[in-house]
């Protein structure tokens, strides 16, 4: 299974099961989305963590399903697990470790805190490959300032999880052997609260952010009906599955 589920104590804990860069295919957030509809309504639970088996918590989406042929089903079928992540009606603790980039960065920053392990690497490559992070356009400008949010947007470039601390992406940075211990440390202070006031507590913290179900569609819009109709979309990603460097027509 590509999303194991434990359940004890009030915890539920979803680790991404497919090593050794856990890719989010369409296969595995399906699973994902749908782990995610049966926790919800547990009255039992107070806090969800995710977290990754493996030496990463994921290299990000399948480059091959952005391909033409896919893409229209891909990119909402991605987003809905962004969403599902981001409204979970209970608080959700996200563990990284290892390569955390494009798609799953993005996964990680739905959840309501992010640890990091010493090591990680987080940011967004996808403009390599001659594309756009979607829920990631959405998520980083609401996250860290105007100038951070750009910089791993435009240059593709991944950032250690200390500087993902400074920017307010990452809560805290942890020794990668202790990631799980302060995890679930985390995860048994959060437990010991109401369920109900903590679902209410989620409801308020959402509804202080706002219009972010309509923004995701829009950036979504803008992804399959604006940038896969330029030619580099489509050679960027044809180039990587080749492995060559891409010939940008610019255009």
């Amino acid at each position: 299974m590509p999303v194991d589920l434990e359940l004890a104590d009030g915890i539920a804990r979803a680790t991404l099961n497919d090593p050794p860069l856990n890719i989010l295919t369409r296969d595995l957030l399906a699973e994902l989305r749908g782990t995610l509809a049966e926790l919800s309504g547990d009255p039992t639970l107070r806090v969800l963590v995710v977290g990754a088996a493996g030496r990463h918590f994921s290299a990000g989406a399948s480059v091959e399903e952005h391909l033409p042929d896919q893409v229209g089903e891909m990119i909402p079928e991605f987003m809905e697990a962004i969403l599902a992540v981001d409204s979970f009606p209970l608080p959700v603790i996200v563990a990284v470790h290892g390569r955390c980039l494009g798609g799953a960065l993005e996964l990680a920053l739905a959840g309501d805190l992010v640890l990091a392990a010493e090591g990680a690497l987080l940011g967004v490559p996808e403009i390599q490959l001659g594309v756009l992070p979607p829920a990631a356009c959405v998520q980083l400008p609401a996250l860290a300032s105007p100038g951070v949010a750009a910089e791993l947007v435009y240059t593709g470039t991944p950032i250690d999880a200390h500087s993902a601390c400074a920017a307010g992406l990452v809560l805290r940075v942890v020794a990668e052997e202790s990631l799980r211990e302060e995890t679930m440390r985390l995860a048994r202070s959060i437990a010991a609260r109401s369920a109900a006031a903590l679902r209410v507590a989620k409801k308020a913290l959402r509804a202080g952010r706002g219009g972010l179900d309509a923004r995701m569609a829009d950036v979504a819009h803008i992804y399959l009906h604006e940038l896969m109709a330029t030619a580099d979309a489509t050679e960027g990603l044809t180039s990587f599955m080749e492995k060559r460097p891409p010939a940008w027509r610019h255009a």
